[in-house]
């Protein structure tokens, strides 16, 4: 199983991990680097109704926003003619805690040619006849190309964990199994953010009654809901649980506070904005026949 200490990174692993004395540090699950196992996080530490990135003022945010997501659309453009990564952004997180309105709100500007959504769902039976990664590896992102995850692998390590349909052992097992899948992905190219977007109890039960309320939200709200919104303590400890276990060098985990959602969208483009500048991204050599030549 995987090693802690010896993944060896084909891109500067500031791409992935936060800096010291940097904000987002303070947002980043530490992972085990082979020296001293660091101490398990507690959610409960995290606020979800925090602001670290913010500029002072909901109007500040927004242009701070909007300026990024520019950036964004110019850094993929020479990311995809780069072509020597992939990145992959990986966003969990409860019904309601913003995984649709991050994609919206960070990467609205950016080329659907080179930025690609995936929301997974349930497996299908053919998908659930080979091994539950199965169906991941199929659609992570190639060369040059962003891919974002809307939900991931990750829900089978919340839902059967949570629910009881596999045993603490097989749990452990899969975190295992993902961590040397991410592992092999980082180690051939492919920079991997994961993000769990962090709500609190109330703000998920006011968005909730907003899909209620709001004839135009029915579609968004299903009544397994609000069964699944009574297990709400299990899956926090589930989603403890595997930040902890999961978080590694090669693909450590950042919780957002999520209960504003300018503010989310912001803290992610801010991030997203920085591993691509970290990257040393350039444009191919200029090819030496197109030197002097003129179109008729």
């Amino acid at each position: 199983m995987s090693s802690q200490t010896d993944a060896a990174l084909p891109f500067p692993t500031q791409a992935i991990v936060a800096s010291k004395g940097t904000v987002w540090r303070d947002w980043q699950v530490a992972p085990d680097n082979g020296n001293k196992k660091p101490k398990g996080v507690s959610l409960k530490s995290f606020k979800p109704d925090s602001k670290p990135f913010s500029t002072g003022s909901k109007t500040g945010d927004q242009a701070a926003l909007a300026t990024l997501t520019e950036e964004l659309d110019a850094l993929q453009n020479l990311f995809y003619a780069d072509g020597r990564y992939k990145i992959l952004v990986v966003l969990q997180g409860t019904d309601t805690a913003g995984k649709d309105g991050t994609v919206r709100g960070v990467f609205a500007r950016t080329s659907p040619l080179g930025v690609h959504t995936l929301g997974w769902k349930a497996p299908t039976e053919a998908e659930r006849d080979h091994d539950y990664l199965w169906r991941i590896h199929d659609k992570v992102p190639g060369a040059g190309q962003i891919m974002v995850f809307n939900r991931s692998h990750y829900e089978d390590v919340l839902v059967p964990t949570v629910n009881g349909w596999i045993t603490p052992q097989q749990t452990l097992q899969r975190y295992e199994h993902i961590k040397d899948f991410e592992r092999l992905l980082a180690e051939t190219g492919t920079v991997i953010l994961k993000f769990m977007l962090h709500i609190s109890n109330e703000e998920q039960r006011q968005r909730l009654q907003e899909r209620i309320d709001d004839p135009e939200k029915h579609w968004k709200f299903s009544l397994g809901d609000i069964e699944v919104r009574k297990q709400w303590d299990d899956y926090q400890s589930a989603y403890e649980a595997f930040l902890n276990a999961t978080s590694t060098p090669w693909a450590p985990w950042t919780v957002v506070p999520a209960d504003s959602k300018t503010h989310r969208n912001l803290m992610i483009a801010t991030i997203v904005r920085d591993t691509l500048k970290s990257l040393d991204l350039r444009f191919p050599p200029e090819d030496p026949k197109l030197t002097g030549l003129k179109i008729a």
